[in-house]
């Protein structure tokens, strides 16, 4: 396989007047014979989520390391922010990194670190004053309602809370784009609504635009069907209305292609073989 050089006119519509902050065209990679994506296309909208679904092995990590470019694709092209990340350096791709927040599953804490330190980390590495670091930190650790425990430790922290704190470290420095992977899992059902809420605040009160890979589909119907809407000083939950509730957008991979693309409505009317039995 070949990388493209030239753009398909669905790319060249798609960077015009209000072009999307992530671009997979035609997107195909490989590891020896074990085909891992396959002419992959998509669009992520500023202040959208993209919800990827798919059996163990589809590509789901894939796509998120393709737009880190931690992985460079056979074919296709991929642009983040404006910037195709295929073809840039290492050093290149640290600026288009510095607007990308990643969440994992483990949550990657550093355990001799406070939570307001493991927070303000990388805002301190990048040199920022002090006085605007931790007035920063204590902005976003209030936003996701955790500013009482800035002077714990991680290990004082239950699952969810750390999850959360690894949202609001990944949301400090004010990145467009957050990427999620796997970050509900192993969570209680009630834990992980709290994990899920701080998604969709972030999407419909920041404008971050999301990309969000899980196998919980009870979560990414949540993210899906729900936006955050604020009533004087509180933020509530609600269920989605009107054209909101359609926005939020399901990806299914499966052999390596898309076998579905389309919000919680359509997924959940399909009749389609495949679905019905993964959503069983």
């Amino acid at each position: 396989m070949t990388l493209a050089t030239e753009r398909s006119p669905e790319l060249d519509e798609a960077l015009g007047p209000g072009s999307p902050v992530v671009v997979f065209d035609r997107v195909s990679l490989a590891f020896d014979e074990n085909v891992v994506l396959r002419d992959i296309s998509f669009t992520l909208i500023k202040g959208h989520s993209k919800i990827f679904l798919g059996a163990s092995g589809s590509g789901k990590s894939t796509v998120l390391k393709l737009i880190l470019g931690l992985l460079k694709p056979d074919a296709g092209v991929v642009w983040v922010n404006g910037e195709r990340v295929d073809r840039l350096s290492e050093w290149e791709l640290m600026k288009v990194r510095a607007d990308l927040g990643m969440v994992f599953q483990e949550g990657a804490l550093f355990d001799s670190l406070t939570v307001a330190e493991n927070v303000g980390f990388k805002l301190l590495e990048e040199g920022m004053p002090e006085e605007r670091v931790w007035s920063r930190v204590d902005e976003v650790l209030g936003f996701i309602g955790l500013a009482e425990f800035a002077d714990r430790m991680p290990s004082e922290l239950s699952g969810g809370q750390r999850r959360r704190v690894a949202i609001a470290r990944a949301m400090s420095y004010k990145p467009r784009i957050l990427l999620y992977d796997e970050a509900t899992t192993g969570l209680d059902p009630i834990t992980a609504d709290t994990v899920d809420n701080e998604i969709i605040k972030l999407r419909d009160l920041e404008e971050t635009s999301s990309i969000v890979v899980t196998h919980q589909l009870r979560d990414a119907f949540r993210i899906a069907t729900h936006e955050a809407v604020r009533d004087g000083n509180e933020i509530r939950i609600v269920t989605a209305q009107g054209s909101k509730a359609e926005e939020a957008e399901f990806i299914m991979l499966k052999d390596g292609g898309i076998h579905f693309e389309g919000n919680a409505a359509a997924l959940r009317a399909s009749r389609d073989p495949y679905l019905r039995s993964f959503l069983s």
